[in-house]
């Protein structure tokens, strides 16, 4: 046991979070999420070390059998020069037939939307998670809202009694 728990320590050190999609939580219900490879140029992943991409209005399609990522925003890499990369340009996804089809063929039947969740290093790699995603409703949004500002107000009453 001993052992394992060793593994996933050394896994936390050599993962790095770059960006988090936090509208993705409140504007979806996150139903599945995959973890994918993504296909880049070197200068794109000087400038994702330096924390310089967003993925808040980004999204996944399957175009021609293949997932891909449109929409992220990948600043330019100042050293890079002549050979910087396009901003906003549209990235391939890298992930096993077996799970794009279990993941991409359900999103396109049901109507679902590939989202990107976050994107982070794993052991020097770029990796981004993906998840398939209903959008809420308006009114949804504001129960959930409502539902955690009673939680919060129920938790700060307990407390004061204390």
């Amino acid at each position: 046991m001993g052992k394992k728990k060793k593994q996933s320590q050394q896994e936390d050190l050599n993962s790095k979070t770059v960006c988090r999609n936090r509208k993705a939580w409140h504007n979806y219900d996150i139903i599945d999420q995959l973890e994918c490879g993504l296909v880049l140029h070197g200068s794109e992943v000087k400038s994702i070390r330096n924390g310089k991409m967003s993925i808040d209005e980004a999204y996944a399609r399957v175009r021609e059998g293949e997932l891909w990522l449109v929409g992220a925003n990948i600043g330019e890499y100042p050293q890079a020069t002549v050979m910087n990369h396009d901003v906003l340009r549209q990235r391939k996804l890298l992930l096993h037939k077996r799970e794009f089809r279990k993941f991409a063929e359900s999103a396109t039947q049901k109507g679902l939307t590939m989202i990107p969740l976050a994107v982070y290093f794993r052991r020097g790699i770029v990796k981004v998670q993906i998840g398939l995603a209903k959008g809420k409703k308006q009114h949804d949004k504001r129960d959930k809202m409502e539902k955690a500002k009673s939680k919060a107000d129920l938790r700060d009453a307990m407390l004061k009694r204390r």
